[in-house]
């Protein structure tokens, strides 16, 4: 009974989401008016002792993450789908050729997805991009599933890339704005422990059923975050900075309550409004918004972290794991075992670092990480380098470190970039900063992908991974000397802090 009370109190507080006749303000007629909510108590306790306002705070972050899924599937279906496509009875075989591109065509166009997701996040809003990102993303998946021919393949790759690409920096603002900066830690980092539940799952289908059924299992993740963005609210900074302040603090009260921290960020957020007013009559415009330390510093930053992000390998071990196994292990050791092993550490730290974000800082995490994936890889290459036959006894020794180095990279050096750029940026630019930065990291992320299979023939396994390794360590200098914390501070206080010159070292931002 108790529970039937819950789920037609849940049905009628998300009516509005569901039966609003107006298709393009749907996301803000959360709420009929914001008085509903003047004396509902932000800490009030729902199902589960779990507050009402951090289940609706998860609820909206839950369609990016579903999403996000999709992302890690997309990541890790090559390494899969590539051995199905050049076995002997394979049913559309490949050339050596093909191999790289149907890997590397995915990772292609996220860097212009980035770019067309920071300019429609901007003028269709948050919201609303989640919903367009989904059709690419479903029609890849299917496309996929259906392919005759090598270009089928590749413009099916092409379009869960581009969708991947727009999601990336609109779902982490999305995130960013609609939580509360004690949960926005831990549900930015959900982005993550998405990739990693994505790559397992492709890992799973791929290696128990045929590409073509597995491509198409991967659309429900698509389908499904669809679903939950139809019914999540619009973003308040969002509608704020369309003129819309009725509407966002509609969206704010049903998403956060009324209680005196929670007010105190809306009425900072309010009154933003009559300063861009300001600003835009003094003719301000993207060149000096652009130029203002509060935009230059996290851009800065955020670019050198996503490169020691890529340039540490972990796209290249998600994308050619199978491959990277069959010349790295010795014959005892079954490369598809290697690879669950892989991935379920992947997820398990993944699940770890959600509750780390909750517990410790940006630095303690970054700074970790940073160092423990330097230390893996560097013995994994020496290990490469100098063992022969009397190292048999060994042969699992490749797996153990490369299990170690996905614990310490899923720490930090993954979500970290990520869960940052939904934080750092001033509100005024926040869409071409994320859009911006997320661009260059999806470019490096080609990069890492389409050059992995020539490192590995021309550098050996060895010489790649003490590459990847050097990478991370260098990473781990400039992290302790420019990393910020960010943990339990509003957006609005990281973007004075970074306007005020405060020092990138800080541990305060």
């Amino acid at each position: 009974m108790a529970q039937a009370l819950v789920a037609e109190q849940m049905l009628s507080e998300m009516g509005p989401f569901l039966h609003s006749k107006d298709a393009a303000p749907l996301s803000v007629q959360v709420i009929s008016t914001s008085n509903n909510h003047k004396d509902e108590p932000s800490k009030s306790h729902g199902l589960c002792g779990v507050s009402s306002f951090a289940f609706r705070q998860a609820l909206a972050a839950s369609g990016p993450v579903v999403a996000t899924i999709g992302s890690g599937m997309t990541s890790g279906f090559s390494a899969v789908l590539l051995p199905q496509l050049r076995a002997s009875d394979s049913d559309l075989p490949i050339s050596e050729d093909d191999t790289s591109w149907i890997a590397s065509m995915a990772a292609l166009p996220m860097a212009l997805g980035c770019l067309a997701g920071g300019f429609s996040m901007e003028r269709l809003g948050r919201k609303r991009t989640n919903q367009l990102l989904c059709v690419p993303f479903i029609a890849g998946w299917l496309l996929l599933a259906v392919a005759q021919n090598v270009t089928a393949l590749l413009v099916a790759r092409f379009l869960t890339g581009l969708a991947v690409g727009i999601l990336g920096p609109v779902g982490l603002i999305y995130i960013g704005e609609t939580s509360a900066p004690q949960y926005r830690g831990v549900l930015l980092a959900a982005i993550s422990l998405a990739v990693s539940t994505g790559i397992l799952l492709s890992h799973l289908f791929g290696a128990l059923l045929h590409w073509r059924l597995a491509a198409a299992l991967c659309a429900l993740a698509p389908l499904i975050a669809l679903i939950l963005v139809l019914v999540s609210p619009e973003s308040p900074a969002w509608l704020v900075a369309q003129g819309r302040p009725s509407d966002a603090q509609d969206a704010f009260r049903w998403l956060r309550g009324s209680d005196p921290e929670a007010s105190a960020e809306l009425q900072s957020l309010l009154h933003k409004r009559p300063d861009a007013a300001a600003a835009a009559a003094a003719d301000e415009g993207w060149r000096s918004r652009l130029a203002r330390p509060s935009f230059v510093k996290p851009f800065l930053l955020m670019n050198v972290f996503f490169v020691i992000q890529q340039f540490s390998g972990v796209n290249a071990v998600a994308f050619y794991t199978v491959a990277i196994f069959q010349q790295t292990l010795g014959d005892g050791v079954d490369e598809y075992l290697a690879m669950a092993v892989l991935d379920v550490a992947r997820l398990v730290m993944s699940l770890v670092t959600c509750v780390l974000l909750r517990r410790l800082g940006r630095r303690p995490l970054a700074l970790t990480s940073a160092a423990g994936t330097g230390l893996c890889l560097l013995l994994l290459a020496a290990f490469l380098r100098f063992r022969d036959a009397t190292w048999a006894a060994f042969e699992w020794t490749p797996v153990a470190l490369l299990v170690g180095y996905m614990g310490f990279v899923s720490v930090g050096l993954v979500p970290l970039p990520w869960v940052m750029t939904g934080e750092v940026f001033p509100a005024a630019v926040r869409g071409v900063g994320s859009g911006a930065t997320s661009c260059l990291g999806f470019l490096v992320f080609f990069v890492v992908v389409k050059s992995g299979p020539a490192m590995f023939a021309s550098m050996g396994s060895d010489g790649t991974f003490l590459l990847y390794g050097l990478v991370a360590t260098f990473g781990g200098v400039f992290l302790y000397f420019f990393c910020p914390e960010t943990k339990n501070r509003t957006l609005q206080e990281i973007e004075d802090a970074f306007e005020n010159k405060t020092a990138a070292t800080s541990t305060k931002v």
